[in-house]
């Protein structure tokens, strides 16, 4: 058995959170690869330190010092090896860094230096190999990760480590510039380390006991999934319920490779586990109804009536019209006379006049409407298809709450049902729903 364990940025905030992490890692030897992220907020008015960092580039890009920001960085990796007795880990790595301070530095460089700092200190403390992440994780020259390459330097980095700590975040380009991926990036990174190392497990250890059934500010002391799939995670995902990086599932759903997302500071708690369909289909039908509930504010629905005459390429011309203003399409549900096109009213609403214009012009359709403040709330569940009447069940729920429902929309794998209901209904719709299928 081999895991891989990455540590989230809670999970490093502090010498106290730095020895939570190492007794989970000592608890179980099978934890023998480690990805960690820069320290995160100790408390709700403290910064992290990614955020310290991008903030000391601003200022060289506008000549201004950023040296107390800087040293205020330093200070606190340096209060941590203290209180951890830590002696010289990061013995001149700071002033190195600080006299490339210029308005030349590469942003990505000096970001990462998070990241490289907290896996410096950990592998320390653990005894483990430290690797930077630089030689490991591979992009192209566009920019692209080469998630080949990356799979073969790190199992060639392996045959001659057993015990090592990784940077997450980060990588290098072919000519070892160094490239971050985006926010929240340390996921992917954990990922492609079990990936290369074929881990039987990837944990996500966090600041949740894995992934709840529903937003907690919306309903009440909302169940914890217990088991998920990649697909019905992705729909979730999708929703905004986001948990863990988009870009880490990929990786470990090709191979094969269960995600485990975990509370630091619960370790007792097994939390949530990702399953790719395969291994999930062997348990047949058990398992609950719903596996979770997610939804988004404010859309626009653009309800296209189709031409009298001929109504063949209209979906295709209005999407084109959407492409040309760099306006995402989210839905497109369609109807024997009209077809609608839902996006988010942040991209739509700059250019709305425009956009309806063009459509008339273009499609000359028999009307364009126009419907704002939408909520979409999507009802995700392996096992609704098993089982007759789910639609039936919801749209009962909310006709009883005299909640109107705008739009509605399936999926073709029948995973997911969404809903548009106005924005004033949105906590309402969601609490109605997990009330009657979850705490029925």
């Amino acid at each position: 058995m081999l895991k891989v364990a990455k540590f989230g940025g809670s999970s490093l905030a502090d010498a106290v959170q730095f020895a939570k992490v190492k007794a989970i890692i000592e608890s179980d030897p099978t934890r023998r690869l480690i990805v960690v992220s820069a320290p995160g907020k100790r408390h709700s008015d403290d910064s992290k330190v990614t955020d310290l960092l991008y903030l000391c580039h601003a200022h060289l890009q506008y000549s201004v010092s950023c040296e107390p920001i800087f040293r205020m960085i330093e200070q606190r990796y340096l209060e941590i090896c203290d209180r951890l007795q830590l002696k010289a880990v990061l013995e001149g790595e700071f002033e190195e860094v600080f006299s490339s301070l210029n308005k030349d530095i590469r942003i990505d460089y000096l970001v990462s230096r998070g990241e490289y700092f907290s896996a410096k200190v950990m592998a320390e403390y653990l005894g483990f190999t430290f690797a930077d992440a630089k030689n490991l994780v591979l992009f192209d020259a566009d920019g692209r990760l080469n998630v080949e390459r990356t799979e073969a330097a790190i199992q060639a980095f392996l045959k001659d480590h057993d015990k090592v700590v990784l940077p997450g975040f980060y990588g290098s380009l072919p000519d070892g510039t160094i490239k971050v991926f985006s926010r929240g990036g340390s996921d992917i990174s954990g990922a492609l380390l079990a990936v290369g190392a074929g881990a039987d497990i990837y944990e996500n250890w966090t600041d949740v006991s894995g992934i709840l059934m529903a937003d907690p500010r919306v309903v009440e002391n909302p169940r914890r999934i217990d088991m998920v799939t990649y697909s019905e995670l992705r729909e979730l995902a999708y929703m905004g319920a986001n948990v863990i990086h988009e870009g880490a599932i990929y990786p470990a759903r090709d191979k094969g490779i269960p995600i485990n997302i975990r509370n630091t500071n619960e370790p007792e708690n097994p939390g949530t586990t990702i399953l790719n369909e395969k291994e999930v289909a062997s348990l047949g039908e058990s398992g609950p109804l719903i596996s979770g509930i997610a939804g988004k504010k404010s859309f626009t629905v653009i309800t296209i009536g189709k031409s009298i005459d001929d109504g063949r390429g209209m979906i295709r011309k209005a999407l084109e019209v959407l492409e040309k203003y760099n306006v995402q399409v989210e839905h497109i549900p369609s109807g024997i006379d009209s077809f609608s096109i839902v996006v988010a009213t942040s991209e739509v609403q700059p250019h709305q006049l425009e956009i309806v214009a063009d459509i008339n012009a273009v499609c000359q359709p028999s009307g364009v409407r126009i419907v704002d403040q939408i909520a979409l709330i999507a009802v995700v569940g392996r096992n609704m298809v098993y089982r007759p009447g789910v639609s039936g069940r919801l749209f009962s729920a909310l006709g009883d709450e005299n909640i109107n429902i705008r739009m509605i929309a399936q999926g073709s794998d029948e995973i997911n049902i969404i809903v548009g209901v106005e924005n004033k209904d949105y906590e309402r719709t969601i609490r109605t729903i997990y009330n009657r299928f979850v705490d029925e």
